[in-house]
């Protein structure tokens, strides 16, 4: 049987969540590089939870320490935003830009006047990921993802997490309730209510 062809629906896109890194995973990362420009950019990954895009083409204008904020400049949808500065990614940064001294971009790239690439920031995280001895497939998005989750775990408003990772939709954001402790591990099975149950045999 013929059928016009804008009746035929597409396939429906495979849905994956997220590979979440635990705390513990984060901090053995972030301590991972002796390379302090590693470090910082790593850091400022999971720290305000930008895209390694965005990470690449920060400048040095772009720290705003006065207000405590980064930044983004053209970000995804070519929107500006403001990003989390906190204590400690300051003093990092303050310590890079004192062994450095970048003038322009924050992490300038081996071309005089370039950025550093993408694929740079992205070896960095692999090679730190190995030094940290994490078995899961590291890539530098997952910082962003841990960002997200561990906010949510701390009980921060779902739209203050939005604005933070400049996403255009809510539901984009809302994604992060699928794997957040709070909202799936911390609730409690109906099988723990029932308080007669023994599912062990007995003892010998």
């Amino acid at each position: 049987r013929k059928v016009p062809i804008e009746r035929i629906p597409f396939p429906r896109r495979e849905r994956k969540l997220p590979l979440i890194l635990s705390r513990e995973e984060v901090k053995a990362l972030l301590e991972a590089p002796r390379d302090l420009r590693h470090r910082a950019m790593l850091a400022i990954l999971y720290g305000s939870g930008l895209r390694v895009s965005e990470v690449a083409r920060l400048k040095v204008a772009d720290i705003d320490t006065a207000r405590n904020v980064l930044w983004v400049r053209s970000g995804k949808g070519r929107k500006d935003r403001q990003a989390l500065l906190p204590p400690k990614l300051r003093e990092l940064l303050r310590c890079y830009w004192r062994s450095r001294r970048p003038t322009d971009w924050l992490f300038p790239g081996s071309r005089a006047g370039q950025p550093i690439s993408v694929k740079a920031i992205f070896m960095a995280c692999r090679k730190a990921a190995r030094t940290a001895g994490i078995g899961k497939s590291v890539h530098p998005h997952l910082l962003r993802h841990a960002f997200a989750t561990h906010l949510l775990e701390a009980g921060v408003n779902l739209r203050t997490i939005q604005i933070l990772l400049g996403h255009a939709n809510l539901e984009t954001t809302a994604r992060y309730l699928h794997v957040a402790d709070v909202n799936v591990r911390g609730t409690t099975s109906p099988l723990e209510s029932l308080e007669s149950l023994r599912l062990l045999p007995p003892k010998e």
